[in-house]
């Protein structure tokens, strides 16, 4: 299940709580809230997989372009090769092949900078998103543990006022 889905899913049953009169407090479905928690743990790892899948992806890319790299010096040194036979064209030849070779170099180098970056952008997506829901399950956790003491503290108080 998408992470973002069930953001919006506690974002709904929070919008959905009912209320507790002159206070900025709801009163949450305890069994839903927890449900969706329970969810977001187990979406988490999913979330991991596809920045770890993106991670292989890049090393994929990479692989083909060095491959497609060294294809290209070894063509060009094969064409340096054949052209060896007089000497202003085996100088052509190999000012050619050098560009060719710079030419892939430099091509490999963007292909590996430009993944290297997506999957930083990826990744640092995925750490803020789970920050923020880290925080929101806190204080989630923290309202309601709140909200737990401030019960008991008005029910001893109530008792305290009927025993006298």
């Amino acid at each position: 299940m998408d992470i973002l889905h069930l953001v919006d899913r506690l974002e709904e049953l929070f919008n959905q709580s009912r209320p507790i009169p002159l206070t900025r407090s709801v009163i949450v479905d305890e069994d839903r809230f927890l449900e969706i928690i329970d969810q977001m743990r187990i979406s988490i790892p999913e979330e991991v997989k596809k920045a770890q899948s993106v991670e292989v992806q890049k090393d994929r890319i990479l692989a083909h372009a060095e491959e497609e790299a060294s294809r290209t010096i070894s063509l060009a040194q094969q064409k340096g090769e054949g052209l060896i036979t007089r000497d202003s064209i085996v100088l052509a030849g190999q000012t050619r092949a050098e560009q060719i070779i710079e030419q892939a170099r430099g091509d490999a180098s963007i292909i590996r900078r430009d993944a290297d970056q997506y999957t930083v952008d990826v990744l640092e997506l995925l750490e803020n998103e789970l920050t923020r829901l880290l925080n929101q399950a806190r204080n989630g956790i923290n309202k309601l543990k709140s909200e737990g003491h401030a019960v008991m503290e008005d029910a001893e108080s109530a008792e305290a006022i009927e025993s006298s």
